[in-house]
């Protein structure tokens, strides 16, 4: 096992890793910005270090510095939680290198799955089902020709995308130049990659995903379905296990399938196969995200798998301590993001001090933050300040949990999501689960009336 855990990340993700690493009695090495001075994480780990000013790309960006820490502190292994550089090839390379373990998949694998046109054509090849696509397209005159042979509407993505970054939709040809070239921007913008392809267009599918994990000894597992359908502008809002529209005969295709994807790329650690759900229950690959999810935590509620535990050990070597025999997924959960955000201000951003701080609790209750009274929320980072993570044995008894939790939950000084999730856990379309990734606007279109 390692000696010492460097965590590349912070929030709640870096607070997540190093309660697991805590009780495996692995010491933990965190790395901040000056604007995380007070954050969570910076208490709890084992030793930290400041890397860097707030911008993200001098400090949890910055490669540079990150292994220089990890030399400096003797960690053995670096952790990148998800976001930042999660899934960067070269900085897994960068790792190995330096004889340092990254806790995820070699720097070779990212980059297959990590090109979401390559992905495709694996995938493709495999006779894995895949929406009409291309490769890698630059020329509008392509373009315009593979749009007309399958009909709009049209997506379009960066290959290197993620996050709900890059994408552009396009319903009809006067409209493909402009959100191609612009798509094109956004793509070298985020990730250094002007590369971009194109896709049939799904109108309001489901989005689902399935979690997996494999070992180096060839041991792969999966622990159900996640439903990610509800999500504004393709960023995640509410998250649910198992999906309420997805029936046991899909359930068990979707399965069988994210496994062939696994074994199909010899992908060894933590990972997530995404699909989409048409209203025929035809799903179709979308991606594969090599990392740790965001929404992790309901799918070890329902499994009663320590997820970040069996991803440390994959990459120390060990094998997966579970079998698929040994998993039986209980009971429904549902996680609900909490953002500083302004709901009624188009979700604004909204940094300031927390002055007051109530989280719920209770059975079933499960709260992954790096939030507490006096802290200042800063402006340079992601706005998602906790997950809300609720179980009970039926959909229906989870929703009425996280009804309850929703209400508990105190944050004063700034404004949140929290209200919007009151309203929304109690609307009908979402208690029937007869929704589609067109919920949300519709939802927020009726909140705006309230």
């Amino acid at each position: 096992m390692f000696r010492k855990i460097l965590i590349a990340n912070r929030g709640e993700v870096a607070v997540r890793i190093i309660r697991s690493c805590r009780e495996m009695g692995i010491p933990t090495v965190s790395v901040y910005s000056e604007a995380d001075v007070n954050s969570l994480h910076v208490s709890l780990a084992t030793e930290s270090y400041c890397i860097g000013p707030k911008e993200s790309a001098k400090s949890y960006l910055n490669v540079q510095a990150i292994i220089a820490t990890a030399l400096l502190s003797g960690a053995d292994a670096i952790h990148p939680g998800y976001g930042f550089l999660s899934e960067n090839a070269d900085f897994a390379d960068i790792c190995k290198a330096h004889g340092i373990c990254f806790i995820g998949p070699s720097g070779d694998v990212i980059r297959r799955m990590g090109d979401k046109a390559q992905a495709r054509a694996t995938m493709a090849n495999k006779k894995i089902p895949i929406t009409p696509g291309t490769g890698i397209i630059k020329d509008i005159k392509e373009a315009k020709k593979f749009c007309k042979k399958i009909g709009y509407p049209v997506i379009i993505k960066a290959t290197a995308g993620g996050g709900g970054k890059g994408m552009r939709i396009v319903n009809e040809e006067k409209e493909l130049e402009e959100n191609m070239s612009l798509c094109q921007t956004e793509a070298q913008s985020f990730f250094g990659n002007p590369d971009v392809y194109i896709e049939k267009y799904l109108q309001n599918p489901r989005h689902i995903e399935v979690q997996i994990l494999a070992d180096k000894k060839g041991n792969v597992i999966q622990l159900g379905e996640r439903d990610c359908s509800i999500q504004r502008r393709h960023q995640k809002l509410v998250e649910e296990t198992p999906s309420p529209g997805v029936n046991k005969a899909v359930r068990e295709k979707l399965a069988k399938t994210a496994i062939e994807v696994v074994k199909a790329v010899q992908y060894e650690g933590v990972g997530t196969i995404e699909f989409l759900l048409d209203k025929d229950n035809n799903f179709y690959f979308m991606e594969m995200n090599t990392r740790l999810q965001v929404e992790h935590g309901i799918s070890e509620m329902i499994s009663n798998v320590d997820i970040v535990r069996e991803q440390v050990c994959i990459a120390a070597g060990l094998p997966l301590s579970v079998k698929q025999s040994d998993i039986k997924l209980q009971g429904h959960a549902i996680e609900c993001r909490i953002n500083a955000e302004d709901p009624d201000k188009n979700f604004m951003p909204m940094a300031g001090v927390i002055k007051g701080y109530n989280a719920p609790g209770g059975f079933g209750v499960r709260v992954d933050s790096h939030v507490y009274s006096d802290y200042e929320i800063p402006p340079y980072y992601d706005s998602l300040i906790s997950k809300l993570i609720c179980w009970a044995p039926t959909r229906q008894q989870a929703i009425r949990k996280m009804y309850r939790a929703l209400k508990e939950y105190a944050i004063v000084g700034t404004k949140t999501t929290i209200p919007f999730y009151q309203m929304l856990i109690e609307d009908a379309v979402f208690i029937s689960g007869k929704f589609d990734t067109g919920f949300i606007e519709d939802f927020c279109m009726r909140y705006a009336d309230k």
